[in-house]
């Protein structure tokens, strides 16, 4: 196994497990617990990477943390990275301002299958923060457009104040690239658009049962919306999900995101649905 670890080089040498150093040259917070950075590797090599990989994000003294990155590799020079305060690690990242330092490994990790998807209608459902891994897939697509077919977007939050990347969402509200529907689950005073689960957003459109359909964001939400799918008649082999909350080293080591003989980190994080489903603990 670690002799196909190095599947995935980074720009180092090709060695996963040592750290680049990277300069913050945007950041800004979002929202109450997130923060969106935008880096740039100090060392001139960029961060070559595919849609829906992940890389390690470190403090040194503090430690590190697996997030999945927020920009499309189309987007050269920089790569946005959304984290979320949750622990010891997180809070260290996010106490990082612009001009500071942040350390990284990787690109980790399987993406999405770019390929899979060419020629064919897109569905992306993403709930709360699974917009930010999502997002390097979104941009993907909006900037090859012509290698896809129609592109649909689902975007849940809890609140409107929860809502990430409201820059993005302005414009695709406007955009005849991709048909994009909101929902909240509580509304505030300002709030004009859907409210509800985000399973309702399937009652203002139609998909195509040959969609390939790509779902991120909190695990019980996959549960219905899979439902939804499976009404369509959309196959679960073209059903993708992105399983990226469950790991920690990112290199398959550790252990924390085995579920039976599956590695989360290693052998995703994204998974084609038929492959997992047989895995109930993925979804907990």
């Amino acid at each position: 196994m670690l002799k196909n670890l190095f599947k995935n080089k980074s720009q180092n040498d090709g060695n996963i497990f040592l750290p680049r150093e990277a300069e913050v040259v945007h950041c800004k917070k979002v929202t109450a617990t997130e923060k969106h950075f935008t880096l740039k590797m100090k060392d001139g090599c960029g961060m070559e990477y595919a849609p829906g990989q992940i890389v390690e994000l470190s403090v040194p003294g503090f430690g590190e943390i697996p997030i999945g990155f927020a920009s499309s590799p189309t987007r050269k020079h920089t790569f946005d990275l959304v984290v979320r305060t949750v622990g010891r690690v997180s809070t260290a990242v996010n106490n990082i301002e612009q001009g500071g330092s942040l350390f990284v490994r990787g690109p980790l990790g399987k993406g999405f299958d770019l390929d899979k998807l060419r020629g064919h209608p897109v569905l992306i459902v993403a709930g709360g923060i699974g917009l930010c891994p999502t997002r390097s897939l979104i941009q993907y697509i909006l900037d090859r457009r012509a290698e896809f077919g129609s592109f649909t977007l689902f975007f849940g939050a809890k609140s409107p104040a929860e809502q990430l990347f409201l820059e993005d969402l302005e414009k695709w509200r406007g955009s005849k690239d991709v048909s994009y529907y909101e929902t909240v689950d509580k509304p505030d005073p300002n709030w004009k658009s859907n409210v509800g689960v985000i399973t309702t957003l399937f009652q203002k459109t139609k998909i195509a049962p040959d969609t390939r359909t790509i779902i991120c964001g909190p695990p019980i939400m996959y549960k219905f919306v899979i439902k939804e799918l499976e009404k369509i008649g959309i196959p679960h082999s073209n059903i993708y999900v992105d399983l990226e909350r469950r790991m920690k080293c990112g290199v398959g080591k550790c252990g924390h995101c085995q579920i039976n003989d599956t590695y989360v980190c290693y052998d995703g994080p994204v998974f084609s649905y038929d492959q997992i489903e047989h895995l109930e603990e993925a979804f907990r």
